[in-house]
């Protein structure tokens, strides 16, 4: 069984889009493993898109991600854990394109998403790439017993 992460990020929070992305999400037939509200930290934001650190919109990311841009209010993220077959495939194509104009219309990412002015992919979703990418993320994200599986889905 496959494990992905999704994060609605504040944008999409801010937007009352948390019921529209879950319905969409429900699409993909697949399992919620874990779920929960994080207030995002710096060191978390910057644990998570490590892989971005050396791009010169990273600051500007790290304010968009920690809801700093949109006000006391959403300076927070919907963290899921989905499983189930082909899970990362399966949701990242329901979500869309990561840049808004490019996305499907159709999709999460095309119907909701935006670019500021700055430059900032405003998103609404986060989902995981890869296998290796899910896992890391993961265990980031959650702690082992914050995810509840099955015996038999083990």
């Amino acid at each position: 069984m496959e494990k992905t992460l999704v994060l609605i990020k504040p944008d999409g929070l801010q937007k009352s889009l948390t019921g529209n992305i879950l319905t969409k999400l429900s699409e993909a037939k697949l399992e919620i493993v874990g779920a929960k509200v994080v207030r995002v930290s710096r060191d978390l934001a910057e644990k998570h898109y490590q892989h971005l650190k050396d791009k010169p919109f990273f600051e500007e990311l790290l304010k968009y991600f920690q809801g700093k841009l949109h006000g006391p209010h959403f300076e927070r993220v919907l963290a899921l854990v989905y499983q189930g077959e082909d899970a990362i495939n399966r949701v990242r194509k329901i979500a869309g394109a990561t840049n808004p104009e490019e996305a499907d219309p159709t999709t999460i990412r095309g119907a909701y998403g935006r670019i500021t002015t700055k430059g900032v992919f405003e998103n609404v979703i986060h989902a995981s790439s890869d296998p290796k990418n899910a896992q890391r993320e993961i265990d980031l994200w959650f702690k082992p017993e914050e995810i509840v599986i099955c015996p038999e889905d083990k």
